[in-house]
């Protein structure tokens, strides 16, 4: 658990809806403060920083050939775009994570980078997942199941608030979806041979 101090941050923004993302937080953190809370979505938050998408990309080429190669390299595309966004996001609101700014909560892992807005491990999970659904449908109850652990993982665990959470499906569904329109005009015009 991090005791971290605030750092000279902007406000938060005030106002009902604010307020309400803030009593949220609160109230997911002091959830994920129970040991047994803490540790399942830490775990998962891990799992979420990279290592089940790269071992599923794997599995898939393991199992399935070239046509796991495709799937695991349309990922991975749609992957580092969803990297380059999200980064470039954070610099531009820059805006602070809960635990720095919101009195109560505290971060029960540590942060990979300094701002919240929005949270990178929701928008990848969401993105991965359209792409890896798109290939392999029979995948959806691991995959949707894990992205929503993901998702909670991040409120819980006092790194993101609940708008960040809801941005970055919101962001990771239309990345996931270009990409997966952008494979199909691709097959259209001959571009590559493999399509979904």
């Amino acid at each position: 658990m991090s005791t971290m101090p605030p750092l000279p941050t902007p406000e938060l923004p005030l106002g009902p809806r604010f307020a309400f993302d803030r009593r949220m937080c609160v109230a997911a953190n002091r959830w994920g403060a129970r040991r047994a809370v803490g540790v399942f979505f830490g775990a998962v938050s891990r799992l979420g920083d990279g290592v089940f998408w790269y071992a599923l990309m794997l599995a898939l080429v393991s199992f399935d050939g070239w046509r796991g190669l495709a799937a695991a390299a349309h990922m991975a595309a749609t992957g580092l775009a969803a990297l380059l966004l999200y980064r470039l996001l954070k610099r531009w609101t820059r805006r602070p994570r809960p635990y720095r700014a919101c009195p109560g909560v505290i971060a029960h892992v540590p942060p990979l980078d300094e701002f919240s807005f929005p949270s990178g491990h929701t928008l990848q999970a969401v993105s991965f997942t359209l792409v890896a659904l798109a290939w392999y449908p029979l995948l959806a109850p691991l995959l949707l199941g894990f992205t929503a652990l993901v998702a909670a993982s991040r409120v819980i665990l006092g790194l993101h608030y609940p708008s960040d959470v809801l941005a970055a499906i919101a962001i990771g569904g239309g990345l996931g979806t270009l990409s997966l329109w952008l494979a199909r005009v691709s097959v259209l015009h001959g571009w590559v041979g493999l399509g979904v």
